[in-house]
């Protein structure tokens, strides 16, 4: 995944060192310079160079050489390590063949492989290599009529019907981007088609954006983006396995019974290939907002003439199951062995995998040999600390839900926090995650040099939005953000999360406080992503040379996994979780007045016909459907529970500003109680609409978005889809949440004044 906030700033000294006294300031700050030091980019690079020297998929001969080097190497740094398998459910194909057997072109046979290309020396070795697939499509082997169907989103289908083209019984073609890869054929069998085919457009991150690869850093023609299309907005892990880990003999459901399998034969493309595929077809010219940048006119199909493009694709795999090689290590805490700092970036990839996720993973390396060296020097941390090397992520999350949910028992009782990280590149830090955690996250990206600037990672991401603030004026968001980073003594705010990396089940089915964080924005590895072309040689040359970067995320997750395992006090600031929660609140009842105001409007100009009288008589065309009209929602529970958050957030960080340096040893150990489940009290068992699995009342991906974040999601997404009963009742269950939130804070609170 690549999430890429483009910053977290911060004006003082961390909430552990406000609070410590001058004498441990100065040993912490003399800790993390010796930690610094050990940091060696050199090193993490030809780390890379060696995980990446061959395909790393699950099942793969070098993922499971990877899995026992990076044991060994945790080992030799004084972890205490061990490698956990699971038996999981991964698809791999045995044949694939895409055809277009009718329409001009025809006969035409897609490549369905990445050639090596010059000066890519790893890009030669195609051994173990898997061909174009997607993991968790339905196997078929079908002939039909091909349309095409923009980014395959819910809009793109309203907009075919209204040009009266329909994908039943045909074979849908999307292109990638404008939402996550899984929905395009999940939504194109929703509607009735037969198969569905996905190719990466040039004006997304082919020729129209850079140079292609190997001269500049953008996708080849022949270049395909691999990936899973499990329905994860259901729940992510093992399909076979729903809610409960995979292990060796675990029961499972049957493939053809498990909801997130899709159905109809899908496969992905070069905009090479599919050049030929688009031209081939007739029906109506493509709306404008349709067309990419191949050099052909953009049809939709679908005329029904006969004479368009027709295709034929196969795809039969091997649905066995194959072990996932997850290696845990730990350092045992000193004080507080029972509360664990949890840090975590997978290993696998689609093929070779230097950018997603080997840039990351030997930044996590890196830091796990200083932390090594320091315990051997004498430090031990107060709380354990555990690192997590996870297979199996790039089939859906596979590695870290099944560890999660096999040990989500002792997780809820001991989990502090979890850190992930993924694809790491050059430029800006990104941060998402719990909002509490957002001053902390500030304070950290202070006392870490960005390596191209010499300013700290927090000024430099500061400056960069601040920039944008001025520069894109007309983007509210943008605009919004450009303010705050003109205040040099307002926190940058992080994201929130949805989904598409390792911290899914920590944060959402869990509970867990959770940070996600990443360096990205100036390096390019977007035009080789989830293809054999993310290389050693590409991320070397276009995404972080030298591979400061990866130096850099060591450090900045490093003392996040230090400071949280080492803090004599809480780090979490509760008011900007109040305050994140408050525009939260604010965005769905404006979202609430526009639907409103939405279903009046359409209402008025279908009466008046107006539809008809705008649209271009020589098209196709019919009306939009009538939008149910839009009950007033009472959102006073949701107000009360908010007014109650901010009371109780601004109690608890009162309190601990004036009496956290002097709490005494047996209020810190029942403060520590008090707020270790913290964040657990988000959850409600109900689950969401539609997908049970996701528990968190304030964090989620989107039923339409895939990785990207909906936030109050029982609430926004039942508003949006105009299912206002839901709406009212994730009204009341997110204020239940809330509640339940701000009684922990009124507890802990109490312990910090002296109850």
């Amino acid at each position: 995944m690549k999430s890429r906030s483009r910053l977290a700033a911060l004006f003082a000294a961390t909430a552990l060192v406000a609070l410590a006294p001058a004498a441990a300031r100065s040993a912490d700050a003399a800790l993390e310079a010796r930690f610094d030091g050990m940091i060696d980019p050199a090193e993490m690079g030809g780390w890379l160079k060696t995980m990446a020297a061959e395909p790393n998929h699950v099942g793969a001969p070098h993922n499971k050489a990877n899995a026992e080097m990076t044991l060994a190497q945790f080992k030799s740094w004084g972890w205490d390590a061990r490698i956990e398998t699971f038996m999981v459910l991964y698809p791999t194909p045995k044949e694939v063949a895409l055809e277009l057997v009718g329409g001009a072109g025809a006969p035409f046979r897609a490549t369905l492989s990445e050639a090596p290309v010059p000066g890519d020396e790893t890009s030669t070795r195609i051994r173990d290599e898997l061909p174009a697939y997607v993991a968790f499509q339905g196997d078929g082997d079908v002939t039909a009529p091909l349309v095409y169907v923009n980014y395959g989103m819910p809009a793109d289908y309203d907009a075919l019907e209204r040009l009266g083209v329909s994908v039943k019984g045909k074979i849908a073609i999307a292109r990638y981007g404008g939402g996550w890869r899984g929905l395009k054929p999940k939504l194109a069998q929703e509607h009735g088609a037969v198969g569905a085919i996905i190719y990466s457009d040039p004006r997304d991150d082919g020729y129209a954006t850079d140079d292609v690869y190997p001269k500049g850093a953008a996708r080849p023609p022949q270049g395909f983006q691999r990936g899973s299309v499990a329905d994860m907005t259901l729940f992510p892990g093992d399909p076979s396995t729903p809610g409960y880990g995979s292990t060796k003999d675990a029961r499972r459901v049957a493939r053809e019974d498990s909801p997130s399998i899709l159905k109809i034969p899908t496969l992905p493309i070069g905009y090479g290939d599919a050049q030929v595929l688009l031209a081939s077809l007739d029906g109506p010219v493509a709306p404008a907002s349709f067309r990419g940048s191949l050099p052909i006119t953009y049809h939709v199909g679908g005329s029904g003439s006969g004479n368009g493009g027709k295709v034929h694709i196969k795809v039969v795999s091997d649905w066995s199951l194959k072990p996932a090689y997850n290696v845990i290590a730990t350092l045992k805490g000193k004080e507080k062995p029972d509360e664990w700092v949890i840090r975590g970036n997978h290993r696998d990839g689609w093929v070779f995998g230097a950018s997603d996720p080997l840039s990351g993973h030997v930044a996590m390396m890196g830091e796990a040999k200083a932390m090594g060296a320091l315990v051997k020097a004498g430090w031990k941390p107060r709380r354990t600390i555990v690192y997590t090397s996870w297979d199996a992520e790039e089939p859906m999350l596979l590695g870290s839900t099944e560890w999660a949910e096999t040990h989500a028992a002792e997780l809820k009782k001991k989990g502090v926090v979890y850190i992930n990280s993924d694809s790491n590149g050059r430029g800006f830090l990104g941060v998402g995650g719990s909002h509490a955690l957002q001053h902390f996250v500030n304070q950290v990206a202070a006392d870490v040099k960005d390596p191209q600037t010499g300013v700290s990672v927090r000024d430099r991401l500061r400056a960069g939005l601040a920039v944008q603030g001025v520069e894109q004026a007309g983007n509210p968001r943008a605009a919004a953000l450009g303010k705050i980073a003109a205040d040099p003594a307002r926190d940058l705010p992080i994201e929130a999360l949805g989904s598409g990396s390792d911290y899914s089940a920590f944060l959402q089915n869990l509970g867990l406080a959770t940070l996600n964080l990443g360096f990205g924005g100036e390096g390019e590895s977007g035009g080789v992503y989830h293809s054999a072309y993310d290389t050693y040689e590409h991320h070397s040359r276009f995404v972080d040379p030298g591979h400061a970067y990866a130096g850099a995320l060591a450090k900045v997750t490093g003392r996040m996994v230090m400071r949280l395992a080492d803090a004599e006090a809480p780090v979490q600031r509760y008011g900007d979780f109040a305050d994140t929660v408050a525009g939260y609140v604010d965005e769905v009842k404006k979202l609430a007045d526009a639907k409103r105001d939405e279903a009046a409007a359409r209402t008025r100009l279908l009466a008046a016909g107006a539809y008809r009288l705008a649209d271009d008589p020589t098209i196709s065309r019919g009306d939009p459907a009538a939008l149910p009209p839009s009950p007033r929602l009472d959102f006073a529970p949701l107000d009360g529970a908010l007014a109650r958050l901010k009371a109780s957030a601004a109690a608890f960080d009162t309190a601990l500003t004036a009496r956290g340096a002097s709490l005494g040893p047996a209020q810190k150990k029942k403060l520590d109680a008090a707020l270790l489940g913290q964040e657990q009290r988000l959850l409600r068992d109900k689950g969401l609409p539609f997908r049970p699995w996701y528990m968190n009342m304030i964090y989620a991906p989107g039923r339409f978005t895939g990785y990207g974040a909906k936030t109050l999601p029982g609430v926004r997404e039942a508003i949006e889809e105009r299912r206002f009963d839901d709406a009212a009742a994730y009204i009341a269950l997110t204020a239940e949440a809330l509640n339940d939130y701000s009684a922990g804070l009124d507890a802990a609170t109490a312990v910090v004044n002296g109850g």
